[in-house]
């Protein structure tokens, strides 16, 4: 007497049931995707704008939100071009470094734009950050928009920390062609791909190891020509403490011959 074994058949529960499971997977991934605190930007916003000394507050439009915190300083005099100002991990655009750096710039010549980045809860991981580039890139470009529309036709970025991150992000997929420089100030991470136009990439003597570590295998990636460069700080750490004015007038000595035209092919090695 020969037993035949039956084959478990899948009826339309089971389906039902693995359907719901993948779904489940789904949602649970977009959910696990971290999006920008707008409650937290809204509290900076109100606790920065009736602080500003120097400079003015404004806002930018970018798709996924309306209001966007900005703060424009313009020079005592005519200025030589203007700057985007873009601040790391969790701040806000008048935050400690990004402040004097936007009202330093501006004294040195420069009209400084310095942008709120997107933010997550303060005990948000460094890497839940990469989640933020795309929305960064976008409030990079609006900065970029305004500053065109208000006449500046030369355009550069300084950013720090994890807002060098989020520029080098911008600068991989789009705008290149568009900004006249690039300072990262403490930048962790390598290039996404080298950039063509000039930089000065700066770290701090007593920076992140990582921080240290990544601007070594960065300066094969500079552009040749006769401005793009790495220094370090002396003295400070990665936040530039006690040393914003070092930092303000080395950016100045770089933006003054980029701008005049003077970095042309690099010298012969």
């Amino acid at each position: 007497m020969r037993t035949t074994r039956s084959t478990p058949r899948c009826d339309n529960s089971d389906m039902t049931r693995v359907a719901l499971v993948v779904w489940l997977a789904f949602v649970s991934a977009i959910a696990a995707a971290a999006t920008p605190d707008y409650a937290r930007e809204e509290r900076w916003a109100k606790e920065v704008v009736p602080q500003i000394v120097a400079g003015d507050a404004l806002w930018l439009t970018i798709p996924e939100r309306p209001r966007v915190l900005a703060i424009f300083t313009e020079p005592p005099g005519l200025a030589k071009g203007a700057v985007i100002v873009v601040h790391g991990l969790g701040v806000h655009p008048d935050w400690s470094l990004i402040g004097d750096l936007r009202t330093k710039l501006a004294d040195r010549g420069y009209a400084t734009l310095a942008v709120q980045m997107p933010v997550l809860a303060a005990d948000a991981p460094r890497d839940a950050y990469r989640d933020l580039f795309d929305d960064a890139g976008a409030r990079i470009a609006a900065a970029l928009s305004w500053l065109h529309a208000k006449g500046y036709a030369k355009v550069a970025i300084v950013s720090h920390s994890m807002g060098a991150s989020m520029t080098d992000a911008f600068l991989a997929r789009s705008g290149a062609a568009t900004i006249a420089a690039w300072v990262p100030v403490g930048m962790l991470v390598d290039f996404t791909q080298p950039p063509r136009m000039p930089v000065l990439d700066v770290v701090a003597e007593r920076d992140f190891p990582d921080a240290l570590d990544a601007a070594k295998s960065r300066a094969a990636g500079l552009a040749r020509n006769a401005c793009s460069k790495g220094m370090s700080i002396a003295q400070t750490d990665h936040y530039m403490n006690g040393a914003t004015s070092a930092l303000a007038e080395a950016i100045r000595g770089f933006l003054d011959r980029v701008f005049a035209g003077k970095c042309g092919e690099a010298p012969p090695p």
